[in-house]
């Protein structure tokens, strides 16, 4: 797990009927794939569930309409990974292998500036993104620079709460055609459902102690079980 950044993508679906599409696509052809670049050593993507969209804390208008949260977690060499990352992309649509009806909110690389874990959890904070979860609190913060001290371990100390990451934005591949903006996005990975941690989060967030930047979303996103992908068929 020698990884350095996590590339995001909060991704709204823009045609209601595509979510199962969407997802099929997703978990197996358009992840799987990108194990084929050397330097992506894990990704993971959750969902929004309707009941996620009602507990969120904090969201502005830019974000709002997300649907899924997708992380790949990179390491060296970094800038031959996101070209590969980028080619491939290319490579896809050019082969009919992309999926249109979508929308990235955000997305990017970002610098991993903070690891911590639960003494409960009983791993190194390295390996916490590996560790099977139930759902991942994500906040997101308009500002950058690593995240207050303790603040990591204050998030980990929390029950259900098994780790959290920080990462942070960079302008040093943006050459590269990558910008995630002026941003900090925070993770807490869950070992209890994602809606029964949520508020114990939803207060370290009112309370100014942990995130120092104007945060521009806060909430839950649930863990996606390949095939089960009914969440929006109502």
């Amino acid at each position: 797990m020698d990884v350095r950044i996590g590339f995001f993508s909060f991704t709204e679906i823009t045609d209601p009927g595509a979510h199962r599409a969407y997802n099929e696509w997703h978990q197996l052809d358009h992840q799987p794939e990108q194990y084929t670049i050397p330097g992506v050593a894990y990704g993971e993507r959750w969902v929004a569930t309707p009941a996620c969209r009602a507990a969120r804390a904090v969201v502005d208008e830019r974000l709002a309409p997300a649907h899924y949260v997708t992380i790949y977690l990179m390491g060296p060499p970094l800038q031959e990974t996101l070209e590969a990352f980028g080619a491939l992309a290319k490579s896809l649509w050019a082969a009919g292998r992309f999926f249109e009806p979508r929308r990235a909110l955000l997305s990017g690389p970002l610098e991993i500036t903070g690891r911590a874990v639960a003494a409960r959890a009983l791993v190194s904070a390295d390996v916490v993104p590996v560790r099977p979860n139930r759902g991942v609190y994500v906040v997101v913060e308009a500002s950058t620079g690593p995240p207050a001290a303790g603040a990591l371990d204050a998030l980990a100390a929390l029950p259900g709460v098994a780790g959290a990451w920080a990462f942070d934005a960079t302008s040093a591949f943006s050459a590269l055609g990558f910008d995630a903006g002026a941003h900090r996005i925070t993770v807490a990975w869950l070992d209890e459902p994602p809606l029964s941690v949520a508020p114990a989060l939803d207060g370290i967030v009112d309370g100014g102690d942990v995130f120092s930047g104007p945060v521009v979303f806060a909430g839950p996103f649930e863990t996606i079980d390949p095939w089960a992908w009914d969440w929006f068929d109502a």
